[in-house]
């Protein structure tokens, strides 16, 4: 099953109702929605999915930084270090 992210047009009715049953605090708005496009369509035993959990794991390096890319770090830092050379000539 995949995710689909969609834009809708909701009448005034229905943005009413929705606001009023997320008005409790209880679900989000992604739930609620789901919930009712569920019993609409009949599907009032399908169960929602369970939520992807992401399992963190300590590391030596900070976020965003990958180990497989410091040779094409050097790289790039020569490149720059000869553009500079060359430009002071």
């Amino acid at each position: 099953m995949i995710d689909m992210r969609t834009t809708l047009s909701l009448e005034p009715d229905v943005v009413q109702q929705l606001r009023e049953e997320l008005a409790s605090g209880k679900k989000s708005f992604k739930e609620v929605v789901n919930e009712r496009l569920r019993l609409g369509f009949g599907l009032k035993n399908a169960k929602p999915r369970r939520p992807f959990r992401v399992k963190a794991h300590s590391s030596a390096y900070q976020p965003g930084i990958d180990p497989t890319k410091f040779n094409q770090l050097v790289d790039e830092l020569q490149v720059d270090e000869f553009i500079r050379k060359s430009q002071t000539r």
